[in-house]
């Protein structure tokens, strides 16, 4: 019992930075249908560049504040080469990953292939039906709840945010109302910048981060994404939680090495899932 427990509470704290990266995938996509595939190298950026922080003397809470302004700033230069030259989703698609594959190069070159991890929030361990849990877990569900949340309320009940979902559904008559696609999609990035960096400061404590752990982040925070149709951060969530928990029992009870193979079937089904739904949709 007190394993499943430990698998859950690990996998619920895993599943907020999932969410957290889905929801930069969400972002993205309403407003520039693109797929932006370098989503989980701003969380292996975002780490590491608080790793060095701290390393350098600063503070904590300093340093993951600089590390998150930073990953943002990383983000609007990605999408500044990714959607400003008026390519077509797909090359954009295709521009991400190569960003991707270039940030894990500077990452190695930089941080070099150890895996890095630096110490959390510090205060007295809970003990939770035999199993102890660090004040760092509850640190990172409740800062990626208040912030999804939060963001869920300006995307969904600010002009702001029907501003940006406008530049998705209708760029044409987003531009006519005097709204600029474009910034919106940089902010947009800015966004998925900012919310991968807030998982890499959150998750590096209790997960040691390396300079290719991008891809796998990608693919579940993808894999959660999906469970939303790219377009509900509700659901975003809701999948990131599913797919953290699910991780952590695969490899409690099977094996780690299955994880990603678990992930990718699942996403695979959820693809297929959400396109008979909408044939359905276009049918009735």
């Amino acid at each position: 019992m007190s394993a499943l427990l430990q698998y859950l509470i690990t996998g619920v704290s895993r599943g907020f930075l999932f969410a957290l990266l889905a929801t930069g995938f969400v972002v993205i996509f309403r407003v520039t249908k693109v797929v932006n595939f370098a989503q989980g190298a701003f969380v292996v950026l975002g780490g590491f560049i608080a790793y060095s922080l701290l390393r350098a003397g600063l503070p904590h809470g300093v340093s993951e504040v600089l590390a998150v302004v930073a990953t943002a700033g990383i983000g609007l230069l990605f999408g500044a080469i990714t959607i400003l030259g008026n390519i077509t989703p797909v090359a954009a698609l295709i521009t991400t990953i190569g960003l991707a594959i270039a940030s894990e190069a500077i990452a190695m070159l930089v941080w070099g292939t150890t895996p890095l991890t630096y110490s959390g929030l510090g205060g007295t361990d809970l003990h939770l039906g035999g199993v102890v849990v660090q004040p760092q877990y509850l640190l990172l569900i409740g800062v990626s709840l208040v912030v999804l949340v939060g963001l869920w309320l300006v995307l969904d009940r600010t002009y702001l945010g029907k501003g940006m979902t406008a530049c998705a559904s209708n760029p044409y008559a987003a531009r006519l109302s005097g709204i600029s696609v474009k910034r919106m999609g940089l902010l947009a990035f800015g966004l998925g910048g900012a919310l991968g960096g807030l998982g890499g400061v959150l998750i590096m404590p209790l997960f040691p981060l390396t300079y290719d752990g991008d891809v796998n982040l990608a693919i579940l925070g993808f894999a959660a994404a999906i469970v939303g149709g790219l377009t509900s951060p509700g659901l975003a969530l809701v999948g990131g939680l599913v797919f953290g928990v699910a991780e952590q029992l695969v490899a409690g009870y099977w094996s780690q090495a299955n994880e990603t193979a678990v992930a990718l079937a699942l996403m695979i089904v959820l693809l297929l899932w959400n396109a008979s739904r909408r044939r359905a949709e276009q049918l009735v």
